[in-house]
């Protein structure tokens, strides 16, 4: 369940960079970047602020009672 509210999340943060960089100011694609580099920090490091604020909120991680869930 983390994996899918992770995804959903980092995906709407992207396209919603492209937008405000097309509509708004070009400079809205240092967001952009900003995912990027997060992104490939927490392959290397293993630690990624947003799965931590998740797990805060309460989304359990994959490997549950549930297999079909």
């Amino acid at each position: 369940m983390l994996n899918t509210y992770f995804r959903v999340i980092v995906g709407t943060m992207v396209l919603l960079s492209v937008v405000l960089t097309v509509y708004v100011n070009p400079n809205w694609m240092w967001f952009t970047v900003f995912i990027g580099v997060n992104l490939i920090q927490s392959a290397f490091t293993k630690w990624c602020l947003l799965e931590t604020i998740l797990v805060k909120l309460g989304v359990k991680k994959e490997g549950g009672s549930c297999k079909s869930c």
